[in-house]
């Protein structure tokens, strides 16, 4: 299955970019399926016609689905809902406000990793296309293997041990006194199940030649730099992005004095896109005149995004995002990190991770039996990696 995620700041034309590239895969025989995972979906408007949280045809070869999270809740993890909601019951919540709360925060973000693998499990579909949030939620959905991965190892797996042991003894006592039961075994094995289903999902994400994030972003100075921290952040996380898409670009042919500025304003941001984003290969759509709402308008989205027959499942560039390389006697690990300046990166490491912080993103990379036992002696910034030496 060839997995393509939209991402974005929201509001760039995501959504339709996305529906676009399906109707093109669609149309070149793909079974495919665009999958929106943002909570705040418009995937159904972009297609101008009703779905729901089980794939709906859209047209030959091509479905499309919005991600319910309650339906992933009861599915999935309906036996963890019902506890939570009889602790929160014990507290004194009624039951419609403790089965709201259930809801922990972040739920709909695990839930799209765990519909994505379902599909690439079942493999009813030759391509899948993800509709995602915006930059920021995409980031920490795409992060969520390698974070999740941390805590199972570091805390959950020892305790749900413990607390499985320890239940028959302790239940006695503290269901009395507390008011609800300590969890069963379904209840603590539920949440390692889903790590073992996004751990699997991690080497579909981070294999380049299955997955590709592709960035859309319109000639805007902010919309363009939260683009290259997004950029910079998939690389860490070792998620490949092939492919730019600059969207809603004012034609030559709008003469208007209004928008001359703008047209100007443009040209320098559209410039900037090339400079900033290269060697990544760049699309540029212009800005129409009517909304990206139908199929009718979709077509004509996708003729401009994919003309003379294209291919949208191609993988557009080849972006190694992490690499060890071995000069002598000495190691260096290299982390793919564009328009990142060294001074904004910390490194750390302890035991075997080597734990790597730009702003609010941290990874913790499990470094390889060779690194391991070494210890950072240097790093710098070259040609856009990130290159880390080791030594004894």
């Amino acid at each position: 299955m060839r997995v393509i995620l939209m991402t974005g700041k929201g509001g760039v034309g995501k959504t339709s970019v996305a529906a676009a590239t399906g109707l093109q895969c669609a149309e070149l025989g793909y079974k495919t399926l665009v999958l929106s995972t943002d909570p705040a979906h418009s995937l159904a408007d972009s297609f101008d016609m009703e779905l729901g949280h089980d794939p709906r045809q859209v047209r030959s070869n091509l479905w499309g689905a919005e991600l319910d999270a309650l339906m992933e809740l009861e599915g999935n993890w309906g036996a963890v809902k019902r506890y939570i909601t009889q602790v929160l019951q014990a507290r004194g919540l009624d039951g419609v406000q403790a089965e709201e709360l259930a809801i922990l925060p972040g739920m709909d973000e695990i839930f799209g990793l765990v519909r994505m693998k379902r599909h690439y499990d079942e493999g009813e579909f030759e391509v899948l296309i993800i509709d995602s949030a915006p930059t920021g939620t995409a980031l920490r959905l795409l992060s969520l293997p390698e974070v999740g991965g941390w805590y199972m190892r570091k805390f959950y797996k020892p305790f749900r041990g413990i607390s499985v042991a320890l239940r028959p003894l302790v239940e006695p006592i503290f269901r009395p006194i507390a008011g609800f039961s300590l969890p069963d075994k379904e209840v603590m094995d539920a949440p390692y199940e889903f790590y073992e289903q996004i751990e699997a999902l991690e080497k579909v994400l981070t294999d380049n030649t299955k997955t590709s994030v592709r960035l859309v972003m319109n000639p805007e100075k902010m919309v363009i730099k939260e683009s290259l921290r997004a950029h910079a952040y998939l690389s860490l996380y070792n998620v490949a992005t092939d492919l730019v898409v600059a969207n809603r670009i004012i034609p030559d042919s709008v003469s208007d004095p209004f928008f001359q500025r703008w047209k100007e304003l443009q040209q320098q941001h559209r410039q900037e896109i090339h400079d900033n984003f290269s060697p990544l290969p760049i699309k540029e759509v212009p800005l129409y005149s009517e909304e990206m709402c139908g199929l009718e308008a979709l077509d004509r989205l996708k003729t401009t995004l994919y003309p003379d027959g294209e291919d949208p499942t191609q993988v557009y560039h080849k972006e190694t995002t992490l690499r060890v390389v071995q000069d002598q006697q000495q190691y260096s690990l290299e982390v793919y990190l564009p328009g990142i300046a060294k001074s904004q990166i910390e490194l750390t490491k302890t035991g075997d991770e080597l734990n790597i912080r730009i702003g609010n993103h941290r990874r913790n990379l499990v470094l390889p039996q060779a690194l391991a036992a070494l210890q950072p002696a240097g790093a710098k910034i070259e040609e856009d990696y990130l290159k880390i030496r080791f030594a004894a």
